[in-house]
């Protein structure tokens, strides 16, 4: 393995125990992170939401797999299992990630999923409907992004 894929793994293990410090160690300062909940996070935000996402995710799994990394870019597949707390249905969530890396570190971390078919799944019927819209989309973002904003005044 070479040392973006040792990142790469090391995240994803820090991820598995839920260390948020440990998961945000391995990001550049830089560091600017996107996926359908969280489009555009800089900074200490992305690691402020790895935080967020492990001290609730009560049940929270996950597994990762197919990590390759050359001296620019990587990627990796991770499989999240947890409970969505707003509805208490269980999600399977199957994410490819890609990244890019600065002086060691991950400058870069996009994660790409079906929204439709993690809307069906913690939404129930509501996600069947509108899973495809526009419309629920920016209603996640914008309620991920209200979580983010408390949680961050919450921990200071």
């Amino acid at each position: 393995m070479n040392a973006n894929e040792n990142l790469i793994t090391r995240f994803y293990t820090a991820f598995q125990a839920r260390d948020a410090a440990g998961m945000a160690a391995c990001y550049h300062p830089e560091i600017r992170f996107s996926d359908a909940a969280f489009p555009d996070l800089h900074g200490n935000e992305a690691g402020a939401m790895w935080a967020m996402l492990c001290a609730r995710g009560k049940d929270l799994r996950l597994e990762f797999s197919k990590v390759e990394a050359n001296d620019s870019t990587g990627s990796a597949h991770w499989d999240a299992y947890y409970t969505f707390a707003k509805t208490g249905r269980k999600v399977i969530n199957r994410i490819d990630a890609s990244f890019k890396f600065k002086d060691g570190l991950i400058l870069e971390h996009k994660d790409h999923f079906n929204f439709a078919r993690w809307a069906r799944q913690a939404l129930g019927p509501i996600g069947l409907m509108l899973g495809n819209t526009r419309w629920l989309q920016n209603k996640v973002q914008g309620e991920a992004a209200k979580g983010l904003r408390e949680f961050l005044a919450s921990s200071g």
